[in-house]
């Protein structure tokens, strides 16, 4: 039996991550997910959809596979841009955000790594991929 995977194809556009966590959530459900495990992997996949959108500097889509196995939810989110170095992204410092006007953004990787259970970043001139995997928990 193959791996059942639903693959979308998002142009980017306005909330076109609202498209895929609809599906998220559709397969949670089927899944029998937790409430709070399809949340993590809502709010996983809007910052790495918003990520794409933003950083890719693609003027194509961005691609993103759910891929169903037997003991976890492995979600994919691809995209054709130029690329990243992840040891350059720096990680904001709280104290210099709190209180000031300065955009809160920047956390979006971290924050993937901690909702999810294991998260990998392969990226190349070529575009980037993140994987990031949730395992079930019965």
């Amino acid at each position: 039996m193959t791996t059942p995977t639903v693959e979308l194809k998002l142009p980017i556009l306005p909330n076109m991550e609202l498209i895929a966590t609809q599906t998220a959530d559709i397969i949670a459900n089927h899944m029998h997910l937790s409430e709070e495990q399809a949340g993590e992997i809502t709010m996983a996949l809007i910052e790495a959809c918003i990520n794409a959108f933003e950083h890719s500097k693609t003027d194509g889509n961005v691609f993103i596979h759910f891929i169903i196995e037997e003991d976890s939810l492995v979600v994919k989110v691809i995209d054709l841009g130029i690329g990243f170095d992840k040891t350059k992204v720096e990680i904001p410092k709280i104290e210099n955000k709190i209180g000031k006007d300065e955009r809160k953004r920047g956390w979006g990787l971290q924050l993937i790594q901690e909702l999810m259970d294991s998260v990998e970043f392969e990226s190349n001139a070529d575009g980037t991929t993140v994987t990031m995997k949730k395992n079930i928990k019965q």
